[in-house]
């Protein structure tokens, strides 16, 4: 969403339009005033009033005019001053009335100014308070703008933080879902890898079984064969199937090596129960040792010993009740 700009004017610009304005209505003001004092009327200065009576004698006496004429003269003489003073009192009345034709003139001006300055202020106190109003108006539309682009920013953030959140829970249940099929065939890897390993155990124990049971054959027709053979010879023949019964039941351990040699006493009953175990000789690998140990105990009963201990009791009462054999990785390793 694109911002448009608005210039928003200063405390200066929003006051300096009605300044000027009434400044104006100022001057225009009192330029009246100054045409109403410079075209007041102008009064002549008043003149002396001289009034003249003209008497016409058409007889009279010299001595009646000269009295006559010294009569008006002294009336003159006495006229004269009076009418100065009626002329100066009317000059004045005259200067009395042009002063308060003026002051009139004056007070009418400025009331007139008075009445135009009030409505320049009136006007000027309007156009603030439009000016105000408009102010107002641009300050809550700027504030609605505002307050939508805050709306729309906040819908525009929740939207992509609503897009993150499932792509994350894509993700996850993808990784999960690639997790979980990699353990299935992780899983399916061991089962078949257990299973040949069995097959192959299943298979290596069959084999040695039949090679046991032909030694056993072979064995039980040497020994009826050669009876008159030492004890000697018999022993190793016993020796040889007690070893093959713990090839059967021993795990290489991984630190056993080809020349290790062990020595083991074990003891049995004439039943042929192993009754216990124990290492006369180390072969200086403790795990080697311990896998020897481990399996003559897990042979636990040799079934040929019976027939010996049936058959000849002295000869296995003298090797077979305690008996030291030794082992080795190779021995077996069949």
């Amino acid at each position: 969403m694109s911002t448009r700009y608005q210039h928003r004017p200063t405390a200066s610009e929003r006051y300096s339009t009605p300044f000027l304005k009434a400044a104006g209505l100022h001057l225009a003001v009192a330029i009246l005033l100054f045409a109403s004092f410079s075209s007041a009327p102008e009064f002549e200065p008043a003149k002396p009033i001289v009034q003249a009576t003209l008497v016409q004698l058409d007889s009279m006496s010299p001595a009646v005019t000269q009295t006559d004429q010294k009569i008006a003269g002294e009336a003159q003489k006495t006229a004269a001053p009076r009418h100065e003073e009626e002329a100066m009192e009317a000059q004045r009345q005259q200067q009395q009335a042009a002063e308060a034709a003026r002051a009139a003139a004056a007070e009418k001006a400025r009331e007139q100014a008075q009445a135009a300055a009030a409505a320049a202020e009136r006007q000027a106190q309007a156009e603030a308070a439009a000016a105000a109003e408009r102010r107002k108006v641009e300050e809550a539309k700027k504030a609605a703008e505002a307050e939508a682009a805050r709306r729309a920013e906040a819908e525009r953030k929740r939207a992509e933080e609503e897009a993150r959140r499932k792509a994350q829970e894509e993700a996850r249940r993808k990784a999960e879902a690639e997790a979980e099929r990699k353990a299935a065939e992780a899983a399916e890897q061991r089962r078949r890898e257990q299973e040949r390993q069995a097959n192959e155990r299943r298979a290596q124990e069959e084999a040695k079984a039949r090679a046991l049971s032909e030694l056993l054959a072979e064995e039980t027709q040497y020994q009826m064969a050669q009876a008159d053979r030492s004890g000697d010879q018999v022993a190793a023949s016993y020796d040889d199937v007690i070893r093959r019964y713990v090839s059967q039941q021993w795990r290489r351990p991984p630190t056993a090596r080809n020349g290790m040699v062990v020595e083991v006493q074990l003891s049995m009953l004439p039943t042929g129960q192993i009754t216990d175990v124990v290492v006369t000789r180390s072969s200086g690998d403790a795990g080697f040792d311990q896998s020897a140990v481990q399996a003559v105990r897990n042979v636990g009963r040799i079934p040929e010993m019976q027939t010996l201990s049936r058959d000849n009791p002295a000869a296995f009462d003298r090797m077979y009740r305690q008996r030291t054999l030794r082992f080795k990785p190779e021995d077996l390793a069949f």
